[in-house]
């Protein structure tokens, strides 16, 4: 098997009013359900520190060559599990669980603005939606500007849009950690089917111009 598809998924250590981090809890429920014979998934916690983020991405996509890296993160305003189809470079205000804020308040001194996903979270949404997973999904375009919308925008760079950011509910409110695990592996295969279908097209359009 060695055209595995290799898949990053991570969660978020605690923080602040998060004792319990349900992204974590949800990518640990995900990597016990597992997504598909074919697919290698790693998953790994992500400390909620902006400097452990800037060592940790680059380490991730170069030692893995992943397929797709999606990070889980959770949002105490939210209660759907949310795609968010963007990340922002600038408006880093928010003290780490160190204390620690970036001088220049932005991922990349000279990055874009924003960065969004290959993938179209509209369409991942619909049809996560559509197959009664039971745990309702939306997408946003706004990560939060903390250290989630950092690790998407880095990400997102780094790999080149083969990326995605799905923020979770705290547990229990309303979705337990069973209904976020199968939720999110749902929302993986969705996105896989997605990059396949996006790198036929390619190979085709490759084919033509030749």
């Amino acid at each position: 098997m060695a055209n595995k598809k290799k898949v990053i998924v991570t969660g978020f250590e605690p923080f602040g009013e998060h004792a319990v981090n349900s992204s974590w809890v949800a990518v640990r429920e995900l990597e016990r359900l597992g997504l598909d014979e074919a697919v290698d998934l790693y998953v790994c916690e992500v400390p909620v520190e902006y400097q452990a983020v800037q060592s940790l991405l680059p380490s991730l996509w170069e030692q893995h060559l992943p397929q797709l890296v999606v990070h889980v993160g959770v949002s105490g305003l939210a209660t759907t599990v949310t795609l968010e189809q963007c990340g922002h470079n600038k408006g880093y205000k928010r003290p780490d669980n160190c204390r620690f804020c970036p001088a220049s308040q932005c991922c990349m001194e000279d990055g874009p603005d924003c960065i969004s996903s290959l993938l179209d979270m509209d369409t991942v949404c619909e049809r996560v939606n559509d197959s009664n997973v039971g745990v309702a999904v939306s997408v946003s375009k706004d990560a939060g500007r903390y250290l989630c919308d950092y690790t998407y925008y880095s990400s997102l760079f780094l790999g080149h849009g083969r990326c995605a950011f799905i923020h979770v509910p705290p547990l229990g409110k309303p979705y337990s950690s069973q209904q976020l695990g199968r939720a999110l592996q749902a929302v993986v295969r969705e996105m896989l089917t997605l990059l396949e279908v996006a790198n036929t097209e390619e190979e085709e359009q490759c084919k033509h111009s030749h």
